[in-house]
């Protein structure tokens, strides 16, 4: 099969569509035919190394972590899932689970059953690729993590992007007032999520036009990390996917503040899942390209200028 893999850490030139072996089955895994995988900034920053302290990668290394196709086959452990089953998931980089099976950007993979979810059945199977990391993301720090209320006030950095086009649906959802930042050209879409006011960060300084917030999400880093701290108000809650908030800004706002990385789990993904085959949640898919392709995918993920997710897909 073809598989999309790194044989030392560096820039993504270094990854390299090869022919490799099929993987072989477990007991408690399950064969999936890839339909479609999603690129993730977690890729280009496993390709670089910058994240080997966190996720320690086996070489040769197939890139990837999340996928939506079609199961082949079970393990003897894994027989809830038959063949012709639809599933989606995200696989655990450099993790026991899957240290030596690599990721999704491949033809075939073997998934532990354990990180099976049912696809959307209300979804193109292809784009239910993209719900993995970056809806689990955004469930993970508004509920799990912030604990965000119906009434309370959120504020999400980049609306546009994977994580972001994720919270603001997910947070109007359950009745949250929800202000987020984008470029102008993409106000139309983030309203269309959800939004009851778009900041242009380009021409406003939100830090300036804000106070009282009670939820942040920040995705973005940096000076928008840095002037974040300012529109909570006492009590509040900022969240950042990108890098760890400063405690010391945290105390003198007499906020919450902390940094946290996504970790894969079946039972949220089904129940985002199921807010897709409600009509509650769509998948913004900016571009798709084939696995050939995936140097110009991964290029334009780093770019951070992609609307929604990126596609890789096998056959298209």
């Amino acid at each position: 099969m073809k598989a999309v893999r790194i044989h030392q850490y560096g820039s993504i030139d270094n990854a390299a569509l090869e022919e490799i072996p099929a993987p072989k089955l477990g007991l408690d895994e399950v064969l999936v035919q890839v339909e479609a995988a999603s690129i993730n900034p977690l890729d280009t920053k496993l390709i670089s190394g910058d994240m080997k302290d966190y996720f320690p990668l086996t070489m040769p290394y197939t890139v990837g972590t999340d996928l939506s196709g079609t199961v082949v086959e079970a393990g003897l452990l894994a027989a809830r899932w038959k063949q012709g089953d639809r599933v989606i998931a995200r696989l655990e980089p450099g993790s026991s689970l899957n240290k030596h099976r690599g990721g999704a950007f491949a033809e075939f993979v073997v998934v532990p059953a354990q990180l099976l979810t049912t696809a959307p059945t209300k979804l193109d199977l292809a784009t239910s690729a993209g719900l993995p990391t970056a809806a689990g993301t955004a469930w993970q720090a508004l509920f799990e993590t912030a604990h965000l209320k119906p009434g309370q006030t959120v504020l999400v950095h980049a609306g546009a992007g994977g994580v972001g086009s994720f919270a603001v649906q997910l947070a109007k959802y359950i009745g949250a007032h929800v202000i987020s930042t984008a470029s102008a050209a993409n106000a139309d879409l983030v309203h269309s999520l959800g939004a009851d006011q778009v900041i242009d960060y380009r021409t406003e300084d939100f830090s300036v036009a804000l106070r009282d917030v009670d939820v942040v999400l920040d995705t973005v880093g940096g000076e928008t990390l840095s002037k974040s701290y300012q529109v909570l108000k006492p009590g509040g809650f900022l969240i950042s996917i990108v890098m760890p908030p400063d405690q010391e800004q945290a105390e003198a706002h007499d906020i919450t503040a902390t940094f946290f990385g996504h970790r894969s789990h079946a039972a949220r993904l089904d129940l985002i899942s199921g807010l897709c085959d409600a009509g509650k949640l769509r998948v913004i898919v900016d571009r798709t390209f084939h696995l050939s392709d995936m140097q110009d995918g991964l290029a334009h993920s780093a770019s951070r200028r992609a609307r929604g997710k990126i596609l890789l897909r096998p056959a298209v």
